[in-house]
């Protein structure tokens, strides 16, 4: 299938992509990552249609408008802002889209939600708690963000109890991996540095928007086309 070729193209061009950060040559980043999250898109637009399909299209152009603004985010603190922006409209996109997928045969567990619940919120508080003191004028932003996101790993931890496997846990593990990326992007600008941190970033947030595409994919391999 012709979708299947950008997703093997957007494995092997981010590997040579992380190859390329990890030994340091982060000035090639103008030119090779405004060109991965597109790969994953073109695989997703030449899939057959799904329901849902046009929604995980809005959350990866959100994603890769946000990856190009924050190219010049060492230019001036708008394009950070600005990216920011960009991406919480990804993670918004991503909260509709797992909100409407078609749940599985798995019976819904609420002792096991109310638990991931209270992790999730454990993580928003302890992560803004230990960022605020740097946050400075973006405190009400990051505040915003973080529980955006963490809004978009509760619908994704839902999924998991609800979905048919081996879709839901993709779809859990990429958007828990983008927490992840995300933690390392916030503490590595407003805490301490963190030793090759574009690495890091860029390999968790590689991992995690394949996984949540794969994720989606395999979740409605049998749902009809959409009209």
């Amino acid at each position: 299938m012709k979708n299947a070729i950008f997703f093997k193209i957007y494995i092997v061009f981010s590997i040579v992509y992380l190859i390329v950060l990890f030994r340091g040559n982060e000035n090639l980043d103008l030119f090779l990552k405004p060109a991965l999250i597109p790969l994953l898109g073109f695989g997703v637009y030449f899939h057959r249609k799904f329901p849902s399909r046009k929604i995980l299209l809005a959350g990866l152009l959100f994603s890769w408008i946000g990856d190009v603004i924050l190219l010049f985010a060492d230019i001036a603190e708008i394009y950070f802002i600005l990216g920011l922006v960009c991406f919480l409209i990804a993670h918004l996109s991503y909260c509709v889209l797992f909100n409407k997928q078609i749940s599985g045969e798995i019976h819904f567990n609420k002792v096991l939600f109310a638990l991931g619940s209270l992790l999730i919120a454990g993580y928003l508080i302890g992560m803004v708690s230990f960022l605020m003191p740097k946050l400075g004028d973006l405190k009400i932003p990051v505040i915003v963000y973080a529980a955006v996101i963490s809004t978009m790993v509760l619908f994704a931890f839902n999924g998991y109890l609800i979905w048919k496997k081996p879709g839901a846990l993709y779809v859990f593990l990429g958007a828990s991996i983008f927490v992840l990326s995300d933690s390392i992007l916030a503490i590595n600008k407003f805490h301490a540095p963190i030793e090759k941190s574009v690495f890091f970033i860029m390999l968790t947030y590689l991992v995690a928007q394949y996984l949540i595409v794969m994720g989606i994919i395999k979740l409605n391999k049998k749902i009809s086309p959409e009209v």
